[in-house]
């Protein structure tokens, strides 16, 4: 496991009942703008969260991942959607998280540049 850093760190989730685990790295951030991470423990997981002002109380939030399903199990999550359907849940849960703070968390807002393509995907 990675150990947790301000590009580093350690994802759980559980999809289609199935938990999850693997270890991320930030390749590209520019705060209030974007975020783009992608795996480095060999799984094949890509993402980008990209954050659109709308006004001065609304932010649109847009997410794409791009992953590789290895197992018949995960094949079968990709095949019937419920990988999209456990991010827009995850969202949900991003945006009461937000709301409900009222103030940023403190987390780390550095920047960090794209490197190009040296992962799996």
């Amino acid at each position: 496991m990675a150990e947790d850093g301000d590009t580093t760190n350690h994802w759980v989730t559980k999809v289609g009942g199935v938990k999850q685990a693997f270890d991320k790295e930030i390749v590209d951030q520019e705060p209030d703008d974007r975020i783009a991470w992608r795996s480095t423990d060999g799984k094949s997981l890509a993402g980008i969260i990209r954050f659109t002002p709308l006004d001065a109380n609304h932010t649109k939030v847009k997410v794409h991942f791009e992953w590789a399903p290895e197992t018949v199990t995960e094949k079968a999550v990709a095949a019937l959607k419920i990988d999209k359907m456990q991010v827009k849940s995850d969202m949900r849960k991003f945006k009461d998280f937000v709301e409900s703070r009222g103030t940023e968390t403190g987390g780390w807002r550095g920047e960090v540049e794209d490197s190009g393509p040296t992962g799996q995907l």
